[in-house]
């Protein structure tokens, strides 16, 4: 059948119409009965996408709009909500291709609508904005639950004021919030409801490595996973310990712990990196940040010899049992000046996490905002599982040191460890 140039064009449109493509779940419930649109989905499932054509789609509706796009950092709302393959930008036609301008991190449509782009590591470049909508990426790994406070208390023009929430689910406080809330439309996914357009090797990849796993329930299947029986912390012990970064006193010692991954293939654990400091005024260990990566040794030292800089830190410490002099020679090419000491794990994982486990539970361990990946390891490792808890052995080996020079005074014991 021979079709006109125009008819072609018409029929690709068409084809290409959210509205007709999306499939039925991936549509916005009715305006006007619900407040917050919360996605719950697995990878894969479309979730970018959703809330992008949800951006789109009332950017038309309601010339003139403001909307809030808030993502867990500024390279995430650049690169994932505006700029992404299933980003705002790539979400409308040609012909309604709105205007976006990086330095000014906003997207200007024709009509005069606007979106805003944020990061949830910055909650205060949110106060004093006000908009009709916003759309927020990945809650549940957002750093500040300030963040999300700022956010909503912006969101207050217009008749009726919406939002869109699109995260994989943990069982974090703005989650669990959002799930009570009255006027909360909740649309749940598996990653599997978009297999036709995932690589199959992708589904029988992920299959093979997370099927029947706790990981693989949260990531796949969108379950909100609740503690672990057996784990040594819970979610409400690590809530408890949050506190803000204005309730830090002086801390009179600070260091970098170092937990090397043996290689970067896509099988090897992440270079557990955190930061911690003690207070001699209230006898508190501060975590103060997690700057875990899988990367190249060059990279995780220069990362490291940053983080040290960064928060003014007296030392690096460093596990020598699988990177043996590797981490002291990387981190003194970086820079020769830092103060370094290597430690060796003598005793299981569970004999040096228990120590500051006991600390938690003492409420000696503050967490300076949220740590969602680090938290997720403390609250999903039990002892005695294969895994290799990068992250955790990294804040492990920093809050024994604090505490080790701290012990005659708080009564802690050293146990599992010692240093060379």
């Amino acid at each position: 059948m021979n079709i006109s140039a125009n008819e072609y064009k018409l029929l690709y449109e068409l084809c290409n119409r959210w509205d007709v493509i999306a499939r039925p779940e991936q549509l916005p419930p009715r305006e006007g009965a619900y407040d917050t649109w919360l996605i719950l989905a697995g990878r894969g499932w479309g979730k970018t996408r959703v809330g992008a054509e949800w951006v789109a789609t009332l950017a038309h509706k309601h010339p003139g709009c403001r909307i809030a796009c808030v993502a867990p950092t500024a390279a995430d709302a650049r690169d994932v909500m505006a700029k992404g393959e299933s980003g705002i930008l790539h979400a409308v036609s040609n012909k309604t291709r709105p205007l976006y301008e990086p330095s000014k991190r906003s997207i200007t449509w024709a009509n005069g609508s606007i979106a805003m782009l944020f990061s949830a590591e910055e909650p205060d470049r949110l106060r004093g904005h006000q908009h009709n909508f916003m759309w927020c990426d990945e809650v549940a790994t957002w750093k500040y639950r300030e963040s999300w406070d700022m956010a909503l208390l912006g969101l207050r023009l217009g008749d009726h004021p919406m939002a869109c929430v699109t995260t994989t689910p943990k069982p974090t406080p703005i989650v669990k919030s959002l799930l009570a809330g009255k006027r909360t439309h909740v649309t749940r996914g598996t990653t599997f409801d978009n297999a036709a357009n995932l690589s199959p090797s992708f589904i029988t990849n992920i299959i093979s490595k997370y099927e029947g796993t706790r990981l693989g329930r949260q990531e796949l299947y969108a379950e909100v996973l609740e503690d672990v029986e057996g784990a040594l912390w819970t979610r409400d012990m690590i809530d408890e310990a949050r506190v803000d970064v204005d309730s830090v006193p002086v801390l009179e010692r600070i260091v970098v712990a170092i937990d090397p991954a043996v290689s970067t293939n896509p099988e090897s654990s992440e270079t557990g990196i955190v930061c911690a400091g003690i207070s001699k005024a209230t006898g508190f260990i501060y975590v103060l940040e997690d700057a875990s990566v899988k990367a190249s040794a060059d990279t995780w030292s220069r990362r490291a010899v940053n983080l040290y800089h960064k928060w003014q830190a007296d030392r690096i410490i460093g596990e020598e049992n699988q990177g043996g002099d590797l981490i002291k020679k990387m981190l003194t090419l970086c820079d020769d000046t830092i103060s370094y000491r290597s430690v060796r794990a003598t005793r299981g994982k569970a004999l040096r996490a228990e120590p500051v486990q006991a600390l938690y539970e003492q409420g000696k361990v503050k967490h300076v905002g949220n740590f969602p990946h680090l938290e997720d390891q403390m609250c999903g490792w039990v002892p005695g599982d294969k895994i290799s808890p990068d992250r955790l052995d990294a804040l492990v080996w920093a809050v024994t040191d604090l505490m080790g020079s701290a012990r005659k005074k708080t009564g802690f014991v050293l146990r599992g460890g010692s240093y060379a």
